[in-house]
């Protein structure tokens, strides 16, 4: 049914999705704004269609500038790939009013997840397990309800996801202020000012599951560990999950399962959860309902496109597997590689890349949209390559990991690479399983070393 699709998105998902579409024989066009007109992905597509200038408010994150993109081409369909407008029902509503295909969850699923009190909802309706907290509208109210929850604790925002509006309060005398800010910035960032609290779990990891829905059925592709962070960024994602308990890991996935079930889902989505492995626990923490960064090695232990799988469902079909078709082999880890300066808190390094040198062979894959000559504009996410390596089990991976990042050459912005290249090297991280807090302290002592 889809002929030809409008990939609504930039940089190295956009490549992404067009690998896919080429093999399936669907024509694409690419939506780009000034900054990415002689970009990579514009090179790749069949079509670029201009949508706007560089800021992102008034091309990539603009529902009627990628509405009227799509009319002007005469595509059916759009993939918004992951972040800007990928979770916007706004965009699926407009969609359906144009009669075009929406690549990813329906109208309500995104607004039922979006609300990040209304999933925690469903989340306890659908049995499963979450962190004690509660919704607030005022500092007083704060007050009065971290009382029973106790210190440390969270402040998030309703309408947040990704780490975006949280906020750890680790005092009483802290939280008025806190809360106060946190609302301004969420009204300000989601145009919902709402927040709520929830207890603070120190040590927790962070394991989330993916799953493929198609409105009936709901399964699940396995799990991947996302707890090497900073500030709530993900920073490199392996899987499956290392050092897990196989009546914890069953658990996740089934609680997974529950959760798209009781919302009929369709297509790809991600459950998040936060887990205490010591106590052999864990909570119900959100639902990324749009592909992930991180998808790559979940294809690379199943063996499954999920984007040609997302398309397959978007497309109106059924699924294509039952949950006991679904294979799992080896390990796969995955580092981001951003143009950030480690040396200066990870700023952003924009800039234009003068060499570029990316490894190659068997279990290692890269996903990436520049080359020697491309320009790194400061007005999006600095992601620049994705390193994945496959090995037939978790030593293997990190070996391979190793003569990658060795091999991986950038040169004309600051990157991360030997922050990766060091990861390889501490006990903590070779051990596996480390904590969603643990980067902080990693980078912490490197710099006390310098």
């Amino acid at each position: 049914m889809i002929r030809r699709i409008l990939i609504a998105n930039r940089g190295e998902i956009a490549v992404r999705v067009m690998r896919t579409c080429e093999r399936l024989g669907i024509e694409t066009v690419l939506a780009a704004s000034d900054a990415d007109l002689d970009s990579v992905p514009a090179r790749l597509a069949d079509k670029v269609v201009r949508i706007g200038p560089a800021a992102p408010a008034k091309s990539y994150l603009d529902p009627k500038a990628i509405i009227a993109a799509a009319c002007e081409t005469n595509v059916n369909a759009i993939h918004p790939g992951y972040g800007f407008l990928s979770e916007n029902a706004t965009l699926v509503r407009a969609c359906e009013k144009a009669g075009l295909i929406f690549v990813g969850a329906t109208e309500e699923q995104l607004k039922s997840v979006g609300d990040k009190w209304r999933a925690r909802e469903i989340a306890e309706g659908a049995g499963l397990p979450v962190i004690p907290g509660g919704f607030v509208s005022s500092p007083a109210e704060a007050e009065r309800l971290a009382s029973v929850i106790g210190y440390p604790l969270l402040v998030k925002a309703v309408g947040g996801g990704g780490g975006r509006g949280m906020k750890r309060v680790a005092e009483p005398s802290a939280l008025a202020e806190t809360v106060s800010l946190a609302m301004a910035e969420a009204d300000a960032a989601f145009a919902d000012s709402r927040v709520y609290l929830e207890r603070f779990v120190g040590r927790g990891r962070h394991i989330e599951v993916q799953l493929l829905g198609d409105g009936d059925n709901v399964i699940h592709l396995g799990e991947r560990d996302c707890s090497v962070q900073r500030r709530y960024q993900k920073i490199v994602e392996e899987a499956p999950a290392p050092v897990l308990p196989s009546q914890l890991r069953d658990g996740l996935r089934q609680a997974a399962v529950a959760f798209g079930m009781a919302l009929r889902y369709r297509g790809l989505g991600t459950v998040e959860f936060l887990v205490d492995a010591e106590r052999g626990t864990f909570y119900f923490l959100e639902m990324n309902a749009r592909i992930q960064v991180e998808h790559p090695i979940t294809e690379a232990i199943t063996g499954i496109d999920l984007v040609a799988e997302q398309i397959a469902v978007a497309e109106g079909q059924k699924l294509r597997l039952m949950q006991d078709q679904v294979r799992f082999r080896g390990h796969a880890i995955e580092f981001r590689i951003n143009a950030e300066d480690a040396e200066y808190d990870f700023r952003p390094s924009p800039g234009t890349v003068t060499a570029a040198r990316f490894p190659g062979g068997d279990g290692i894959r890269v996903d990436t949209h520049i080359e020697a000559g491309s320009r790194v504009p400061p007005y999006y996410d600095s992601l620049l390559a994705k390193i994945v390596v496959q090995g037939a089990d978790r030593d293997d991976a990190l070996a391979r990991a190793g003569v990658a990042l060795d091999n991986c050459r950038i040169e004309g912005v600051k990157t991360n690479i030997d922050i990766h290249r060091a990861l390889l090297d501490d006990p903590a991280f070779i051990a596996g399983g480390v904590d969603t807090n643990w980067f902080e302290r990693f980078h912490a002592k490197g710099r006390s070393h310098d």
